[in-house]
């Protein structure tokens, strides 16, 4: 199936530039929509690249933002100041999307791995009746007591917090080595230069540390439908976790499945059959709840988002062939009008077609 993938740049209300990015079926209306929530130092257009083309050969529009500091965004290298500001950033540019009237009535799913998962829970809480589900890949949603710093320590580092926000003095250990099993993929992992690599910035683990406790405080009032996935092996999210969300949260209609020997990079670190397992339970679970809302059924208001700025001209720097490879877009083929990634998710220029 042919794919097309959008890129764009815009601006959040502080000013700073975000990147943004999306997977469409070439030759049909989506079924329904799909936004990605990506993990922490993680980013869209390369390590999820897999995952939206495999989402959008499965008929879904993918869309994608890289949060302030991470992948193609601008702002500083993984520094979270506020992690709320990072939840609006993202509740803006989906509303964006689904403001659209070809995507009014289409369903509206999240899409949050490790650290996205807690993202999206954020989402749901902000807005609950907005989406009609999550599915969450080893959500960050609970510190497990093993790993979590004593209150004595986590005083300390609050009361130095704004003298040295940006101090990259979080001790950590090597998470790629720890969450991805496929040698090749973790080497080709290691590459990428728009991961972020580096010891976590003090600002940055204490927003973590207090969104996870905040996540962890409000389960029971998670009420959309849900999909988590959680390797067992996992040793980066403890599975209790998951478990813990599941059991917990008050929705009626909730699914949860464990893959024994599985590593915390279940989409992305896997052998390649665990990766096509774990996303056809993921394209079945979709499948069972995705529809185009009718009129008579249910007539969904226009969204109201907070205005995005757009940046230059889209462009798009990739295309993905049948067999894998990247290449750059000819410079002849790179519309230089002037339009935004919303009129490429409208079928007008700015589209590069991937044939898989």
């Amino acid at each position: 199936m042919d794919v097309r993938y959008h890129e764009e740049f815009v601006r959040n209300p502080r000013g700073v530039q975000l990147f943004t990015c999306g997977w469409l079926p070439a030759s049909s209306s989506p079924k329904a929509l799909v936004f990605l929530c990506h993990g922490y130092g993680m980013e869209c257009s390369d390590f999820m690249r897999a995952c939206g083309i495999k989402l959008a050969t499965a008929g879904y529009g993918v869309l994608g933002i890289d949060y302030e500091g991470h992948g193609k965004s601008m702002g500083a290298r993984c520094y979270i100041q506020k992690f709320d500001n990072l939840v609006a950033d993202c509740d803006r540019f989906f509303k964006s999307i689904c403001a659209m009237e070809d995507y009014r009535n289409k369903s509206r799913f999240l899409y949050g791995e490790s650290m996205g998962g807690a993202v999206a829970l954020l989402l749901h809480r902000k807005d609950p009746t907005f989406r009609d589900g999550a599915v969450l890949v080893e959500p960050m949603c609970k510190i497990s007591e093993k790993v979590k710093p004593h209150p004595v320590v986590i005083t300390l580092l609050t009361q130095v917090e704004d003298i040295i926000p940006k101090w990259k003095i979080v001790p950590t250990k090597d998470v790629i080595d720890s969450a991805f099993k496929d040698p090749v993929k973790r080497e080709k992992i290691r590459k990428n230069k728009l991961i972020y690599q580096d010891k976590p910035r003090l600002k940055t683990a204490l927003e973590m540390l207090r969104t996870s406790m905040d996540v962890e405080d409000s389960l029971s009032e998670v009420r959309m439908p849900f999909f988590i996935l959680h390797g067992e092996a996992d040793t980066v999210t403890n599975p209790d976790v998951s478990r813990a969300l599941y059991e917990r949260a008050a929705s009626t209609d909730k699914t949860i499945k464990l893959y024994p020997g599985m590593w915390h990079g279940l989409t992305a670190g896997e052998p390649d059959e665990n990766v096509e397992l774990v996303f056809s339970d993921i394209v079945a679970w979709l499948d069972e709840r995705s529809r185009h809302w009718k009129p008579q059924d249910q007539v969904r208001p226009p969204s109201e988002p907070e205005q995005l700025h757009q940046m230059a001209p889209t462009k798009i720097t990739r295309v993905a062939s049948s067999g894998g490879t990247e290449s750059p877009v000819p410079a002849h083929d790179r519309t230089q009008r002037r339009s935004s990634f919303l009129c490429g998710l409208g079928g007008r220029p700015n589209q590069q077609q991937c044939r898989m």
